[in-house]
C-alpha cells in the first residue's frame, strides 16, 4: 500500500495537494520544524523546490509575525545615529581584546551589522533569513519584545541572537533593569569565535583563522562575562569598586543558561576586575585548552 492511499484512508492531506502544503507552513509556524528536503513541494528541479518552499515560508512566517503583532507595542524609541552609539557602547571590549591596528575595522563591522527588531524592519529581517529555523527564532524575540503571543509556547524567550556577523536585539533592550545585563555586548562577544578575519579584510594565519579563538563549550560562558564585565567597568573606575559590584552580582541570579558553569564564571569575573585589562584575562580563561601531543621515540 502506498503512503497516498495510507494518507488517504486516514482522511489525512495528502503529499502534494494545497491542503498537505498547508499542514506543512502549520507545522512550521507552529514548532519552527519543517522537512528540510522539501519533499512533495512543487518546482522544477531541487534548487527550484527549495527556494519556493523557503519563499513560501518566510512569508507565511512573516504574515503570521505581523498578525499577532498587531495592537502591540513598546514605546521607546532608537537612538538618532545607532551607529555612533554602536561603536561607543562596543569600544571598550574591542579594544581591550584587540590591537589598535585592528580596533576600526572590527568597530566598522560591528556598528553595522546590531539590528534591534522593530515593526519597521521585521518583515525584511525575516524574509532575509538564511536559515528557517534563525527565523523562526527571530519572530519569537521580536513578538516577545511587543508583549504578543509567541508562535509557541516552547519557543525560547531570548533577548538577543547572533548570526554569523550581525546581532539582532529585542527593544526590550532598553527597559532592563539589571544593572549587570547588556544583550548588545553579549550577542557581539560572539561575533568574534564566528567570524572570520577574512571576512573584514584582516590578515589570517593557520591557527588564527576567526576574530578569537574560543573554546566551544566557554562560548556561553565568555559571553556573558563580557557582558558582566562590560557593565562593571563601565560603573567603577576602581578595582575595590569593581570588586564590591562582583559580590552584589554574586549574590543575584547566575546567568540563566546551564551551558554556563556558574563557579567558573564568577571566577574568570574575578580575575578579569583585580586585572588592568580584565578583558585579555576573559580571553584567556575562555581560549581553547591546548593539548601536548604525546612524545613518540622512535626505536630501531
Amino acid at each position: 500500500m502506498t503512503a497516498t492511499s495510507n494518507a488517504a484512508e486516514q482522511n489525512l492531506p495528502q503529499i502534494g495537494t494545497p491542503q498537505w502544503l498547508e499542514a506543512e507552513i502549520r507545522q512550521y509556524l507552529c514548532s519552527g520544524s519543517y522537512d528540510s528536503s522539501f519533499a512533495g513541494w512543487p518546482g522544477m528541479n531541487f534548487v527550484d523546490v527549495a527556494q519556493k518552499a523557503r519563499q513560501r515560508l518566510l512569508t507565511a512566517l512573516a504574515e503570521e509575525t505581523l498578525g499577532r503583532a498587531n495592537g502591540f507595542g513598546y514605546q521607546v524609541t532608537l537612538p538618532s545615529d545607532l551607529h555612533a552609539w554602536t561603536r561607543n557602547k562596543l569600544a571598550p571590549m574591542v579594544h581591550g581584546l584587540f590591537g589598535a591596528d585592528e580596533c576600526p575595522a572590527i568597530l566598522g563591522m560591528l556598528a553595522r551589522n546590531v539590528v534591534f527588531l522593530t515593526g519597521q524592519n521585521i518583515v525584511a529581517v525575516l524574509m532575509e533569513q538564511r536559515w528557517l529555523s534563525t527565523a523562526w527564532n527571530l519572530a519569537n524575540l521580536y513578538l516577545y519584545s511587543v508583549g504578543a503571543p509567541a508562535l509557541s509556547q516552547q519557543a525560547c524567550h531570548i533577548e538577543g541572537l547572533s548570526q554569523e556577523t550581525t546581532c539582532y536585539v529585542s527593544m526590550s533592550y532598553f527597559d532592563e533593569t539589571d544593572p549587570f545585563a547588556d544583550f548588545v555586548v553579549h550577542e557581539a562577544a560572539h561575533v568574534f569565535h564566528n567570524c572570520k578575519r577574512t571576512t573584514i579584510g584582516l590578515g589570517e594565519s593557520r591557527r588564527q583563522e576567526y576574530l578569537l579563538s574560543i573554546d566551544y563549550f566557554r562560548r556561553e560562558t565568555f559571553a556573558y562575562a563580557c557582558e558582566a564585565y562590560s557593565r562593571i567597568s563601565s560603573m567603577a573606575a576602581s578595582t575595590r569598586l569593581r570588586q564590591q559590584l562582583l559580590e552584589r552580582h554574586g549574590e543575584a541570579l547566575p546567568p540563566p543558561d546551564d551551558r554556563v558553569d556558574h563557579g567558573e564564571y564568577l571566577d574568570i569575573l574575578a580575575e578579569a576586575v583585580r586585572a588592568r585589562n580584565g578583558w585579555q584575562r576573559i580571553l584567556k580563561r575562555c581560549a581553547p585548552i591546548q593539548r601536548r601531543q604525546p612524545h613518540v621515540t622512535n626505536t630501531p
